[in-house]
């Protein structure tokens, strides 16, 4: 299916009248990040590393697939969905990319009360299907801006990016790109944590 895009300001209009003339198609539903490797082996003292809620730019966080032409016109891709919103099946994928790739340090969940040793602030500044113009075949783009803080100072801050071409524009060719995208991001970011998480100082006397 070659994709259909909706603007984002007719996604805000109200449907007016007593009834629809007729019913929108079904949405078919994707997802992303579940390719998972298995977990590894980690030291004992290994270091901890609390993950905040992930923020996702606002018209990308819900589970609408979005798009942008020429740079400027941003649109959703029509009778395709998310299977959750974007921002929760990202903050899976980083999840599983420490569990599978992490050598070093440890991810804390946000289901685990535990306390880590530094914390991990994730900010999805894009995560998007790029199209030079309309009907051309699009690039995803996902850039992230990782920030390492020590209680509440920062410790590091770096920003991740990678683009994916699709092969067609068709909705599951794009849906691999977000996939490729997303996986890249993710392990660049466990590698960049890996290196720089310490552990916590012991406390005073």
């Amino acid at each position: 299916m070659i994709r259909r895009l909706i603007p984002l300001t007719a996604v805000a209009v109200a449907l007016s009248g007593c009834a629809l003339l007729s019913s929108p198609p079904e949405a078919q539903l994707y997802r992303f990040g579940m390719d998972t490797a298995a977990a590894q082996p980690l030291p004992v003292d290994a270091p901890s590393l609390n993950l905040r809620r992930v923020e996702m730019v606002d018209a990308a966080e819900t589970d609408r697939i979005l798009s942008i032409t020429g740079g400027a016109e941003a649109a959703y891709i029509g009778a395709a969905r998310w299977v959750t919103p974007a921002q929760d099946l990202y903050t899976n994928s980083l999840e599983s990319a420490f569990a599978g790739q992490a050598r070093r340090v440890r991810l804390i969940g946000r289901r685990e009360a535990l306390r880590g040793d530094q914390t991990l602030d994730i900010d999805v500044r894009a995560f998007e299907a790029r199209y030079d113009a309309p009907e051309t075949i699009p690039t995803v783009v996902v850039t992230v801006r990782a920030r390492l803080l020590q209680d509440r100072d920062l410790v590091s801050e770096q920003v991740f990016t990678s683009s994916r071409p699709a092969n067609e524009n068709r909705v599951s060719t794009i849906v691999q790109a977000f996939e490729a995208a997303t996986a890249d991001v993710n392990s660049q970011i466990v590698a960049w944590a890996d290196a720089t998480v310490t552990p916590a100082p012991p406390p005073g006397p």
